[in-house]
């Protein structure tokens, strides 16, 4: 083949994404896994009412390059103005827009190791260096991420709350305040796809229009929709309108805008399956207890399971819990890789785990 002519930088790289998927590991395997609890999705799945929405959408047309109609609808329900509001290609396809405005060769971000992996891959693409922290009481800690910022001069730092894979979370008082040590010129890239899962007073009590935060959220997780890839920042007007500069005008389909509608529409389901998680959190903690397991407080929709050990004994029993066909991941940096992160499930799904993690368990120790 003529070789290919590609840039410096994408020659470098790996051709590699951050995450393997359940198809991929099941294609592998040649055999489908029973319970699927390892990708945070919600199991409960999206409002009827978004499902029809969605199947009754005319997907002969493109959808609305401005999604006018869902950021109009978003800002009503969280009493602000569209133009304060971008929708993307889920919280993965925003992080790229932003990282593509922001990073050029050799500037610097900063990240907490083992964070979310999908923000450092899109600096890779353009460039950019990371510079990672490690977390303080498996907490992404934004004291020792704003320092390193200063340290570096970074453009922007990335923090999760409530975090992934982990699950803990901040209160938005304390970010709020913390907010004071970051610096002037380094903006605040604030993931909180797990937001409406996490205890009230978690997100950030600031207007939106703050110029030091982007907040980024989606309708992967408590809305049901990770499929439809519907994510949505949140920040100055300033800021929302530069993504007009790099983003994907069609990205987002029709029927991806017509579902995260009636999916806001529809807050009693939401509320619905906000308990369904709430309790899926509380037995799988019950499951990991009655293994001598130390289930981690979460604020999300899934729960990290602290095995005791280091990671290597976590890594055997992830993969007799493979084996076992029930999906679930790790962590990948030392001291979290101590854990596995199971996500919350049906009670036919937990039914599974619970017979499984103890099987698990014994081939760890064994081997």
């Amino acid at each position: 083949m003529t070789e290919l002519r590609l840039t410096e930088i994408a020659d470098a790289l790996p051709a590699t994404v951050p995450f393997v998927g359940p198809e991929a590991q099941e294609r592998a395997r040649g055999q489908r896994f029973d319970a699927r609890l390892g990708a945070n999705e919600n199991v409960f799945g999206p409002s009827p009412s978004a499902i029809r929405a969605m199947a009754e959408t005319p997907l002969w047309m493109y959808g609305d390059p401005e999604s006018h109609d869902l950021r109009r609808a978003l800002a009503r329900h969280l009493d602000t103005t569209p133009q304060h509001i971008m929708v993307g290609e889920g919280i993965d396809g925003l992080l790229g827009y932003l990282v593509r405005l922001f990073v050029g060769p050799g500037d610097s971000v900063v990240t907490s190791l083992g964070a979310y992996p999908t923000f450092n891959y899109h600096v890779a693409g353009f460039g950019g260096k990371v510079h990672a922290v490690p977390y303080v009481a498996d907490q992404e800690d934004p004291e020792t991420l704003f320092a390193k910022a200063r340290e570096v001069d970074a453009k922007l730092v990335y923090l999760a709350n409530p975090d992934n894979p982990m699950g803990s979370v901040h209160s938005g008082a304390s970010l709020a305040e913390k907010l004071e040590l970051l610096p002037e010129r380094t903006l605040l890239v604030l993931d909180e796809a797990y937001i409406e899962c996490a205890p009230a007073g978690s997100a950030l009590p600031m207007p939106f229009d703050d110029p030091r935060v982007i907040r980024l959220r989606t309708f992967s997780k408590a809305y049901g929709l990770a499929g439809a890839r519907v994510g949505y920042a949140l920040g100055h007007p300033d800021l929302i309108e530069a993504f007009n500069k790099v983003r994907n005008h069609f990205g987002m389909n029709r029927a991806a805008q017509e579902g995260a509608q009636a999916a806001l529409s529809d807050q009693t389901w939401l509320r619905s399956v906000l308990a369904r998680i709430a309790s899926s959190r509380l037995r799988i903690g019950k499951i990991a207890r009655s293994c001598g397991l130390k289930p981690l407080p979460s604020a999300t929709n899934f729960v990290a399971i602290d095995c005791g050990h280091d990671g290597a004994f976590a890594g055997r029993m992830l993969d007799h819990l493979l084996a076992q066909g029930v999906f679930v991941r790790m962590p990948m940096v030392a001291p979290q890789d101590r854990c596995i992160r199971v996500s919350c499930g049906k009670p036919s799904d937990l039914d599974l785990l619970a017979h499984a993690l103890p099987m698990a368990l014994r081939h760890a120790e064994m081997t």
